[in-house]
């Protein structure tokens, strides 16, 4: 009887040695990122979703070099000591091929020189730091990719409109102090100044604060007509609720938070219509991007997040192409993949036809963005006379 018993152990244990030799075998990729601490937590969680639903679609069409993917996540809970330790956790403890993310986009300048060092691509899907993709030196092999919106084209776009508007006479700009915002305001202060733009207030404000009155009451004994804000999209609320207090209110142009839920809710229905500003999709979604949604709506913290979703997706798509080409998980030679994809990469925002190179590490650029302000509870498309006059050669930067 133990004879036997020994030999049902023994088949029990060669198959999770074997089912563990299996999972040793797929693909790692890695998330870090926010996921439960900041305004932008939701949209690192909505990129997550985005992700998983590609890498379901891969393996279920077989994989990648005859093996599947497998996500690993980690929460940085937007500390960037946290996320250095998620980064070198994932790749010298997982050894994923690729890392994905920040959430936000200071953590980012924290940790790149990690996967630069360690030579593990980075395809970054929700912060959107101008700063984020630029080689560690000049002519240095760069690790960095992104799939997402970039700050200074955003920036770029924002001044195009402020000068182009005749209503827009005298600017101001705001921005929040984090890496984030002073990131955004170090751009906005440069374009305005390629654009002619001379900004007669610059004021700055804490993440938490949730009264802005006395940098605005600045803004309007200045007589500044068109505030430029940097900030996440809880403070940006916060900033409107403030202008209501004092019945000022600027023409203002955001960063593309104000498309976060956690702006909406704070602001409420009316205020929230205030501010325009830019984002990759709007709520008239495509065909392909309509079947997406049907399929992971449900798991999103708010419909607005679904264009981290598509972000997302698209960055899998990318990597298990560059996997594919490489035909090797060896970082080296996936970086030099994704800087020549020879194919074109179908994704749900777009077709990616060689997207990066040895310099563009951006696989989404102005010319993909959309002008939105929220209306009626979605984020709708906008467009003016301004926006309708605009052409290649106002977008400075």
């Amino acid at each position: 009887m133990r004879i036997v018993e020994l030999f049902k152990r023994s088949g029990l244990v060669a198959g999770l040695i074997a089912a563990g030799l299996a999972q040793a075998q797929d693909i790692k990729l890695g998330y870090n990122g926010d996921l439960s601490a900041s305004p932008s937590a939701q949209s690192g969680h909505a990129a997550v979703v985005g992700m998983q639903a590609a890498i379901d679609d891969i393996n279920a069409a077989g994989g990648v070099l005859g093996k599947k993917l497998a996500l690993v996540v980690r929460d940085d809970t937007s500390a960037p000591p946290k996320s250095i330790q998620n980064m070198s956790d994932l790749i010298d403890n997982e050894k994923v091929a690729v890392v994905f993310g920040p959430t936000n986009s200071g953590n980012a300048m924290a940790w790149k020189h990690i996967p630069n060092q360690k030579k593990v691509p980075v395809i970054g899907n929700v912060g959107s730091g101008t700063d984020i993709t630029k080689p560690m030196s000049a002519g240095a092999d760069n690790y960095m990719f992104r799939v997402s919106m970039v700050d200074r084209d955003q920036v770029a776009a924002l001044m195009a409109y402020t000068k182009k508007n005749p209503a827009a006479k005298v600017v101001g700009l705001m921005a929040e102090t984090t890496g984030y915002g002073q990131g955004g305001l170090k751009d906005m202060q440069e374009i305005a100044e390629l654009q002619g733009i001379k900004p007669a207030a610059v004021e700055r404000f804490a993440v938490a604060d949730t009264d802005m009155t006395s940098q605005l009451a600045k803004m309007k004994a200045a007589n500044v007509d068109t505030v430029v804000v940097w900030a996440q999209g809880t403070p940006i609320a916060q900033l409107i609720r403030s202008m209501e207090k004092i019945n000022y209110f600027p023409a203002t142009l955001t960063s593309w938070a104000a498309d976060n839920v956690t702006f909406y809710d704070a602001a409420g229905k009316t205020l929230a219509e205030k501010p325009l500003f830019m984002r990759t999709v709007s709520e008239s979604k495509s065909p392909v991007q309509q079947k997406l949604y049907d399929r992971i709506g449900s798991q999103l913290k708010a419909p607005s997040a679904f264009s981290f979703a598509l972000h997302g997706y698209d960055s899998v798509q990318l990597a298990a192409a560059a996997i594919k080409q490489a035909g090797s998980t060896d970082g080296a030679a996936i970086r030099a993949a994704l800087e020549d994809l020879k194919a074109p990469v179908a994704g749900v925002l777009k077709t990616y036809n060689k997207p990066f190179s040895k310099t563009q590490r951006e696989a989404l650029t102005a010319k993909d963005f959309v002008w939105i302000k929220w209306k009626d509870g979605k984020l709708a498309p906008y467009n003016d006379a301004v926006i309708g006059g605009l052409a290649a050669a106002d977008f400075k930067q």
